[in-house]
């Protein structure tokens, strides 16, 4: 071969070679795209209406991957937050927002793709952090009676494998991104429903939270108001619950907060979609208002006024849960709704009455051992304040105010559903099955509710718990 044509082929090789690399790297930017993640709790617990004056918790990674199966040492994890390893942020869930987010956790390309688990990983409590509001651990609460005592919040293996977010628990079950997109990612940190108060005055991190793509701009906001009245419900509380139907026919909580003294609620930011928009409230001489469900609701929906039907004095609901392996007993954390039935664009549906008495969406419990407990099982009881009627319901009117129709007359049913948890397992579910649900009372009759009366309700009794 001549050397001259040794030297253009040469030359032809180096510069094909220059030409696909090139053209690798461009294909590969092409397909990343752009996350920012951010971490926000409209919040129901603080004082005055709650007991916590704040919660801190130290962030130190947050983390994603397109496998919902994905365990802690597969390959594939991205790390959204990288500046965090060095630099971890204390964050308090009862703190004020700016722009709708408690705090902006850090922002990273990432490949173009379906993602479906993300975690969030929280520093160890002997962990030393900058500028700490907890003393000498990482991660605490401070009661509103005991301002000055931080108390620490025992964490189970948040720090170690992080807090994982399901797809049931992603808005549209998975946060997609296009190549050349970004995007916001919104994680909704639910701190009044995660924190377990121990029976020797301790607190422990049960953690619930909630993902998805949120607009900058995106909020649901309204005023709630005495329907008779027309004006601002005086005194007492007001909870507010953004729900979603999960798709078994249960409308499940995603954020609660509570409403100011003007009435006035705000979510913010809010995941892409529709929800419910459901109320109740006591006000201050202790009478009660029907729950008011708003459907169908968008993720920047303003609903004006929305009415509260007064009604007399709530009722109460008592009962008892227990927990046992199968043969021993054994604890279990668990969250307890009240439901009650609607019906939307011609289906039933089981929506969560918020416990206004409680300022919560649902109650947080944990059994233990008793001497009322059934032999070979640990239990709890405990007392919900609920409405004594039905519902008052009406589709999202887009301009102006709302106009849900009058509660239906007749029995005000309700259906209560414990969800059961293992203790210390960063929400993991407990017992065969992790659900247990009644509509009856201890006697075998339908769970109504009378103004003023107390009704027990069937026990409901988990299985097969770890």
């Amino acid at each position: 071969m001549r050397p001259f044509t040794l030297v253009f082929l040469i030359l032809c090789f180096a510069s094909l070679t220059l030409f696909l690399l090139s053209c690798s790297s461009k294909n590969s930017s092409m397909q990343m795209a752009s996350v920012q993640v951010s971490l926000s709790d409209p919040a129901t617990c603080s004082a005055p209406q709650g007991p916590f004056s704040h919660i801190y918790v130290t962030v130190t990674d947050v983390r994603i991957h397109q496998s919902a199966n994905a365990s802690d040492n597969d390959s594939g994890w991205v790390d959204l937050a990288p500046g965090l390893a060095n630099s971890p942020v204390q964050v308090d869930l009862l703190g004020a927002s700016t722009q709708c987010f408690l705090k902006m956790l850090g922002s990273q390309q990432i490949q173009a793709g379906a993602y479906q688990q993300i975690r969030i990983l929280l520093a160890d409590n002997s962990a030393s952090v900058s500028g700490n509001h907890c003393g000498s651990t990482a991660n605490c609460v401070v009661v509103a009676s005991d301002p000055m005592n931080p108390r620490a919040l025992r964490l189970s293996s948040e720090s170690k494998t992080g807090i994982k977010i399901p797809p049931g628990q992603i808005a549209g079950g998975k946060f997609v991104v296009a190549a050349g997109e970004s995007k916001d990612l919104d994680l909704d940190f639910n701190a009044c429903r995660s924190i377990v108060t121990e029976g020797n005055g301790s607190f422990r991190l049960k953690p619930v939270l909630h993902a998805g793509e949120v607009a900058q701009q995106s909020a649901i906001s309204g005023t709630v108001i005495d329907a008779g009245t027309q004006a601002p419900i005086q005194g007492g509380n007001t909870v507010v619950a953004l729900e979603r139907n999960e798709g078994s026919g249960v409308d499940r909580v995603v954020m609660e907060t509570v409403t100011d003294a003007s009435g006035a609620f705000s979510f913010c930011p809010v995941a892409n979609g529709t929800y419910d928009v459901v109320v109740t409230a006591i006000h201050g001489a202790g009478g009660a208002y029907a729950a008011t469900v708003i459907t169908a609701v968008p993720s920047s929906g303003a609903l004006g006024k929305v009415p509260l039907t007064a009604i007399l004095a709530p009722a109460s609901i008592m009962g008892a849960i227990t927990t046992s392996t199968g043969s021993s007993a054994t604890s279990a954390d668990l969250t307890l709704s009240a439901l009650q039935g609607i019906t939307e664009n011609g289906s039933n549906l089981l929506v969560t009455v918020p416990l206004a008495a409680q300022s919560a969406s649902s109650a947080t419990l944990t059994t233990a051992p008793g001497m009322s407990c059934a032999a070979n099982t640990d239990c709890v009881s405990y007392t919900l304040s609920v409405p004594a009627a039905n519902p008052s319901v009406g589709a999202f009117r887009n301009s102006g105010n709302q106009s849900p129709a009058a509660p239906t007359a007749g029995p005000a049913n309700y259906k209560l559903d414990a969800m059961a948890f293992v203790p210390g397992a960063a929400g993991q579910l407990d017992c065969t099955p992790s659900e247990q649900q009644t509509n009856q009372t201890s006697s075998s009759a339908p769970l109504s509710v009378s103004a003023g009366m107390s009704v027990t309700a069937a026990t409901l009794a988990f299985t097969g718990c770890n």
